[in-house]
């Protein structure tokens, strides 16, 4: 292990205009920033996972418009230290974020980079969730700021990814046939009866495949999976590529919830991470906080 989250913040729209994922990705970013008390100068990587953005934009790649928000190294020639300022979108949907993790300890084990901030903002392509009844995710944006620790038992185990072997039964794309010209401003989002049920199955079984393989007691542990609700953080919908971050927070204000959203008070000294989408994908990672 040894690759620890340094700090992590969400962000919301302010509802005065449209959402724009450039900048709630740019304020989460901000605020990890701000809570870890480190400059933007000493981010060497930003890796952006988001999947819907406003407008539908597709290019140029949003984690470079991010870094620029946030002013991230953006002459690398003037200022190439301490670091040259790298960053990619890659997607994944809902597993982006753990898939993040994993590259990010790549380069944190060869010594790419000293600190890796990771993004995650999901926006309805007209710029609000709340005006789209059929548009299940919330307008919201996570952000995970990740370095290396002195403590090798703590931080990120592996990350481990399953497919399931059936069809998805959720998938967001343009319906060219019908949306005329308010393309760039519309998004179908198709989901089956009863996919969160059989998507919760798929995720506990990935979950249990995880623990087995790594000798994990799942009674010792805190397990993050997906969140079906931001009402936590004041917004509509469900969150998407944000979940992870939502998750983290809420598990270091040391609070559980059980299925009638009872909390019970209890200290875990391991996290599961446990992502789950389309395709259908799962995504698990170990967690070990340091101090802990």
């Amino acid at each position: 292990m040894g690759m620890v989250i340094t700090a992590a913040a969400t962000a919301l729209p302010d509802r005065s205009a449209p959402a724009s994922v450039v900048d709630l990705a740019g304020r989460a970013a901000r605020g990890a920033l701000a809570r870890a008390q480190v400059p933007a100068s000493s981010i060497g990587t930003l890796i952006n996972v988001g999947v819907y953005r406003e407008h539908n934009t597709f290019e140029p790649a949003m984690a470079a418009l991010v870094q620029k928000e946030v002013g991230i190294n953006l002459d690398y020639i003037a200022d190439p230290e301490p670091a040259a300022g790298f960053s990619f979108d890659l997607m994944n949907g809902a597993c982006g974020v753990l898939n993040a993790v994993q590259v990010g300890q790549a380069l944190l084990d060869t010594g790419s980079t000293e600190r890796l901030l990771i993004t995650a903002a999901d926006v309805h392509p007209g710029g609000d969730a709340q005006g789209d009844a059929d548009y299940p995710y919330a307008d919201l944006a996570g952000a995970l700021l990740l370095e290396r620790s002195a403590d090798p038992d703590a931080g990120f185990g592996p990350v481990r990814h399953y497919t399931a072997d059936r069809p998805t039964d959720v998938e967001g794309y343009l319906d060219t046939a019908t949306m005329g010209r308010h393309g760039r401003t519309t998004i179908t989002v198709r989901r089956e009866p009863d996919h969160a049920e059989r998507l919760a199955e798929f995720a506990a079984r990935a979950a249990a495949d995880y623990a087995r393989e790594f000798g994990i007691d799942l009674d010792e542990t805190l397990v993050i999976g997906p969140s079906t609700t931001a009402d936590g953080v004041g917004a509509q919908g469900e969150p998407h590529t944000a979940s992870p971050v939502l998750g983290y927070l809420r598990a270091m204000d040391g609070v559980r919830h059980d299925e009638d959203d009872h909390p019970h008070d209890r200290d875990y000294d391991q996290f599961l991470f446990v992502s789950v989408g389309a395709g259908p994908s799962a995504a698990c990672a170990l967690y070990r906080p340091e101090g802990r």
